[in-house]
């Protein structure tokens, strides 16, 4: 779908829809359009209780700019949502025969109209994404009609607004993909096949295979990855924006491609979305993709640890002991708490090899997460407030919301082992805090460090705001934000 913006309404066939704030609607809110169109608008507006509710729509058919058009009303709300109402415009329209659809924001748009047209935009795309790779007898009426967007209304700096933000959108296309793959498609070396193109665009890439991995002694990721015949990889992206005496900031994923449990099986009802546990290394990717797109200036390191968890005769056992890249042991006692054993490596390799002051590591990490928080946030651990605060204003600024939670020493001592450093898994209550604990202990002194627990995320089992049933993109605009707001001033 194309998006591009225009001064005045142009008079070739489209649908229109104009952008109306809370109470308007007796206003100047429909001061463009025909009095007949004017009086229908305010009959169906009336009829389906509508007065500029965020996201609501209203559409009928009338006469305006010299046509016959289909017709939409959507709701700003009184937070002046763009995004939400661009993104429900196309919700309504995608495959409704619609070809073009003008989005007039004149009306609305105020002193912020070139943001405002790009709030628009952002919202029509992300919603407007879909994955159609496999599906080879969709029906007429299903397939998507919409090929263009028009924003009028957004001035001269509409289409450079756009420039900056498209690139976050392409970022979160690109993790939709990954994550909506299946398995046989997506997995440790595909993956990285899939992150080549980011080379292009100026970020440096870096694969460390199985035996570079098992040289620098990452026994916790190696054990994880022996049951599979698919070959572990470390992908490292660089993106090097500022000057070289920037320290970097680095971002870590998970990224197991497919989780089966291993030996620790997981139940077969549900396993197929197991494809999307490696939506944390999916959201560095599309983090690094749009930094590089947008061109930002600051220094910035994506690593993926990337594995896939299966249990054939080599898969670890429940009770094995590895040794870390850092050379703290793990006594294993479920296989399927593998996620924070790829994790402690790659962590520990990112700050030998890059001493980055910051980390944020993202995982689809645990259940608990899911159970404790839904999949209406993320769970946020961080050993730092302030950084707690940037990652807290970030989400909020994005849509990728997020919840602070607690650390500490009781939780700590519930992970040690009476035969190695420390254990994979502590009792089932405070599943998800002591998974963040174990993370906690690969972290250097004077790193601030923050985990954040995906799990519930990452997919969707039904439409959002900017998105469809299935991968949601979380992480990329967070990230993105975060590196905005805190690394570019």
């Amino acid at each position: 779908m194309r998006i591009s913006f225009a001064d005045a309404r142009p008079s070739a066939a489209h649908a229109l829809a104009l952008v109306v704030a809370p109470g308007t609607l007796d206003g100047t809110a429909l001061g463009s359009l025909p009095d007949a169109a004017q009086a229908l608008a305010r009959t169906a507006a009336k009829a389906l209780r509508f007065d500029g509710e965020a996201g609501a729509v209203v559409e009928y058919f009338a006469e305006a700019d010299g046509a016959n058009r289909r017709l939409l009303l959507v709701g700003l709300g009184s937070k002046t949502d763009f995004e939400k109402a661009g993104a429900a415009l196309v919700a309504k329209l995608l495959t409704s025969g619609e070809t073009t659809l003008v989005v007039d924001i004149s009306g609305v748009a105020g002193s912020k109209a070139a943001e405002a047209a790009a709030a628009v935009a952002s919202g029509a795309m992300l919603r407007s994404w879909r994955y159609d790779t496999y599906r080879t007898k969709l029906d007429a009426k299903q397939r998507p009609s919409l090929e263009e967007v028009v924003i009028v209304g957004g001035g001269a700096e509409a289409e450079a607004r756009w420039a900056a933000a498209s690139a976050v959108v392409e970022g979160v296309a690109f993790t939709r993909e990954l994550v909506t793959e299946p398995g046989n498609i997506i997995y440790p070396e595909s993956f990285v096949e899939r992150c080549r193109p980011l080379e292009a665009l100026g970020v440096k890439i870096e694969v460390l295979g199985r035996d570079a991995m098992a040289a620098l002694g990452m026994g916790a990721l190696l054990g994880v990855a022996q049951g599979s015949a698919r070959p572990p990889q470390m992908l490292v992206m660089r993106w090097e924006g500022a000057e070289s005496s920037k320290a970097p900031v680095a971002f870590v994923g998970k990224g197991v491609t497919f989780d089966s449990g291993g030996i620790s099986l997981k139940p077969g009802g549900g396993m197929e979305d197991m494809k999307w546990d490696m939506g944390g290394a999916g959201a560095v990717a599309g983090a690094m993709k749009a930094l590089a797109l947008r061109k930002a200036n600051a220094n910035v390191i994506g690593v993926c640890g990337l594995v896939e968890n299966m249990p054939d005769g080599l898969a670890q056992r429940p009770g094995d002991v590895v040794t870390s890249m850092s050379g703290q042991t793990v006594e294993v006692i479920n296989t399927d708490a593998e996620g924070r054993l790829v994790l402690c490596d790659a962590l520990t390799w990112v700050q030998k090899n890059y001493a980055p002051k910051t980390i944020v590591d993202l995982a689809t990490l645990t259940g608990a997460m899911i159970v404790a928080l839904g999949h209406e946030y993320g769970g946020l651990f961080a050993n730092d407030d302030l950084l707690a605060d940037q990652l807290l204003a970030a989400a909020t600024a994005s849509g990728d919301r997020l919840w602070r939670m607690p650390l500490g020493d009781a939780y700590d001592k519930l992970i040690d082992s009476p035969i190695a450093d420390m254990k994979n898994v502590g009792p089932r209550e405070a599943g998800s805090i002591t998974a963040a604990q174990f993370l906690k202990r690969f972290i250097d002194e004077g790193v601030r460090w923050a985990h954040l627990d995906i799990a519930g995320m990452v997919w969707a089992s039904k439409p959002g705001t900017t998105w469809d049933k299935g991968a949601t993109g979380y992480g990329v605009r967070l990230l993105d934000r975060f590196v905005a707001d805190n690394f570019e001033n």
